[in-house]
């Protein structure tokens, strides 16, 4: 049974499942990128009109959609595609980890402070958004992430770099001054 959350972002939509949808974490399609891709069910989801993004989680996916396409329109037709899925295959939507593209080698005590912070206090916070966050580099006292799935673009996503995560993150670990979208 699929069921749906709305979340801060009108244009982003929330599908849950009992079962795994990804088996790797979490992982971001686009669109423009969709030509890359090998799996025939993100392919498809993308291919729907008004699909813009579609984020894979451990137990459920979001979806962006453009403006030129209602929910009421879009919402069963992804339903439909998850549970057509699921009824044909046991196993995960996103199973083998291709190359992984996890944090960057880096051994400094820092950057593991941020990282966990990040695992641990925030990236839960910004599932329940239908949403992620992927740390990409730390500078200067500079934390650079990138935030995806209904995150991207979502009008009230600078607020919560702002006040969330970057006040999480100067709380946790002194050697941050700032945070900022990559």
């Amino acid at each position: 049974m699929i069921q749906t959350e709305t979340t801060p972002n009108p244009n982003s939509l929330k599908f849950l499942s009992e079962k795994t949808i990804s088996a790797i974490g979490t992982e971001e399609f686009q669109k423009n990128k969709s030509n890359e891709l090998q799996n025939t069910f993100i392919k498809e989801l993308l291919d729907f009109k008004g699909v813009e993004l579609v984020l894979l989680s451990k137990n459920f996916l979001s979806v962006k959609k453009t403006d030129e396409v209602s929910w009421n329109d879009l919402k069963p037709m992804v339903i439909s595609h998850l549970n057509h899925y699921f009824e044909n295959n046991k196993e995960p939507i996103l199973k083998e980890n291709k190359k992984t593209q996890s944090v960057p080698s880096n051994n400094d005590e820092t950057v593991k402070k941020i990282i966990d912070v990040l695992d641990t206090k925030i990236r839960p916070a910004v599932a329940r958004d239908g949403g992620d966050i992927k740390f990409k580099s730390f500078e200067n006292g500079v934390v650079k992430v990138e935030l995806q799935g209904s995150c991207s673009g979502c009008p009230s996503s600078l607020m919560t770099l702002k006040q969330g995560v970057q006040n999480l993150l100067k709380h946790y670990v002194k050697e941050v001054n700032s945070v900022e979208a990559n």
